[in-house]
């Protein structure tokens, strides 16, 4: 039989687009001869949707919608993911699960019995496990029916499990024989490999064919690469999806060949292409139409608005340069150029009257005292003031243009350089940002070359760099990798890398004091294997042993 991976961008909430979306895929593969279509995990109701779930509306609205699907979908069958009714005894709302719609039908029902709750997962907070899974037949086959996690405990390919039960392991010895997974799995960087890698070992190890439907798509902080994937018995990819965007896939349940799209190559492509996926859908879905960025003339606020104008076009993005008295003219030219470069909106507004005026206001207060990084911190502060004045006045959300480097160490300001509604490259650390500023001009040169060779400066004192109070990004980055990432311990970096322990010892202490500035951050794009946000939950008021 001809099936069809549906691989949509769902809405968390949006019913009615939803399920406009998967009616419209499964009659297009319908068209094509298809008699089976898949759609990624709680794709009618989009997913993460959290505590949406304890709302029995909410709950209401996946019954009303899959009804409408199974009406409007006859002569295909249909497998798509939604939240139902737990059982009372459970203390749950919903279970997480997966419906087979056939004749209009719902003709199968299955449950996810692994519920993941690390990193960014928090599963066990709003649904009930399902107790057991049972095999439907179809197409000549005993189909395998999982949810995401649940094909995330095989023995044979990872050395620690999370589970003692694996249902995959549970469903093929009950004599499956196609293992289908629906998933809505994020993305970060390796992750992608490392799905294939996993999905090939239970292949291989149960002789079965696996087919996988991801979601596509951003969703808050979460990116889905989409990435769907069909493999043989052997663990051989025979069908793909496109990454980062929506696709439908088709591939021979007998012959075992499929439709083998192209996908995005090198980690900066994936990067830079996952980022503005996740930015377009950000703005989209919080329904705004425009975007307003601080352009300060340097390297991260060229690759954000680089990434922002692809995301939702350059008539759609207003720049603004605020030079204050202690901005070079090179940076105003470099913020100008930029703007020109991309064919966005350019606004330029001095802070230098006003920083005067707030330093006149303090005069009493500071009197005796020199200026240091207060001074710094109120033009920052000028800055982020003006740039939510514009966002007032044309409805515009502001994206705030902090690294990870930085935000990782505290090096940013509060209700300063931090304010916007999301951090497009506060996953990023700036040795990626020049790769992925390098990468964007490789493509179309827009980013100035100055930006790229000035070295880095926030421009808040006379001939300020970064390197006056920082590392060399080389070296903190790294730090920060093993310590924020793998969570290594300060002489194990040291050791490791060859670095100073007192140098490890200092930037750690930093990323520890800076913890109350990262949970009062906007929310940031999710492309490492740990982002600061709600996959990383410290608490502020603690004395860490580093």
């Amino acid at each position: 039989m001809k099936i069809a991976l549906g691989q949509i961008n769902p809405t968390v909430g949006d019913f009615k687009g939803n399920a406009s979306r998967i009616i419209e895929f499964a009659r297009r593969a319908q068209t094509d001869g298809a008699g089976l279509i898949l759609f990624p995990e709680l794709s009618v109701c989009g997913y993460p949707p959290r505590d949406l779930v304890e709302r029995p509306s909410f709950v209401a609205h996946n019954r009303e919608s899959v009804e409408r699907i199974a009406a409007e979908t006859r002569g295909i069958a249909v497998i798509c993911g939604l939240a139902t009714p737990a059982q009372a005894e459970t203390g749950k709302s919903v279970m997480n699960s997966a419906a087979l719609l056939k004749d209009g039908r719902v003709a199968f029902l299955q449950s996810k019995m692994l519920l993941p709750t690390y990193d960014v997962f928090d599963e066990m907070r709003n649904f009930a496990a399902a107790k057991s899974q049972v095999l439907f037949p179809f197409c000549g086959k005993q189909m395998a029916l999982t949810i995401c996690e649940d094909a995330w405990n095989d023995k044979h390919f990872w050395n620690k499990r999370l589970y003692t039960f694996d249902p995959v392991e549970a469903l093929i010895h009950a004599g499956g024989n196609f293992l289908l997974n629906i998933s809505a799995s994020p993305f970060w960087l390796g992750k992608r490999q490392l799905r294939c890698d996993m999905l090939a070992t239970i292949a291989r190890n149960y002789h079965v064919p696996v087919a996988m439907v991801n979601q596509v798509g951003g969703n808050d902080s979460l990116v889905f690469d989409g990435s769907s994937m069909v493999l043989d018995a052997t663990g051989k990819v025979i069908a793909r999806g496109k990454s980062f965007e929506e696709d439908l896939v088709y591939f021979d349940s007998d012959q075992l060949t499929g439709d083998m799209h192209a996908q995005l190559e090198g980690e900066e492509a994936s990067a830079y292409a996952a980022l503005v996926l996740g930015a377009r859908d950000y703005v989209r879905k919080c329904s705004f139409q425009k975007v307003i960025i601080g352009l300060s003339g340097g390297i991260d606020s060229a690759l954000t608005a680089v990434i922002a104008a692809e995301a939702v076009g350059p008539e759609n993005v207003i720049g603004v340069g605020m030079p204050g008295p202690y901005s070079s003219p090179g940076s105003i030219d470099d913020a100008r150029t930029l703007a020109q470069n991309l064919g966005i909106r350019f606004e330029l507004i001095g802070i230098s009257e006003i920083f005067d005026t707030y330093k006149k206001a303090l005069q009493k207060s500071f009197a005796g005292c020199k200026e240091d990084v207060t001074e710094e911190n109120i033009q920052s502060r000028v800055r982020g003031s003006l740039l939510m004045a514009m966002s007032n006045k044309f409805g515009g959300i502001v994206l705030s243009t902090g690294n990870k480097s930085e935000l990782g160490v505290g090096y940013c300001t509060l209700y300063g350089d931090m304010v916007g509604g999301l951090a497009v490259i506060s996953d990023v650390p700036k040795t990626m940002v020049y790769r992925l500023s390098h990468y964007v001009n490789s493509r179309r040169p827009v980013i100035p070359q100055a930006s790229l060779e000035k070295p880095p400066s926030a421009e808040l004192r006379p001939d300020q760099k970064d390197s006056d109070s920082l590392p060399p990004y080389e070296v903190l980055d790294a730090i920060l990798e093993d310590y924020v990432e793998e969570s290594h311990t300060a002489e194990q970096i040291a050791s490791d890398r060859g670095f100073d322990i007192a140098l490890v010892r200092r930037v750690i202490r930093m990323v520890e004091r800076s913890e109350y500035k990262r949970q009062q951050a906007a929310p940031g794009l999710k492309i490492s294997a740990k982002a600061f946000g709600y996959g990383r939950r410290f608490p502020i008021a603690a004395q860490p042993d580093v």
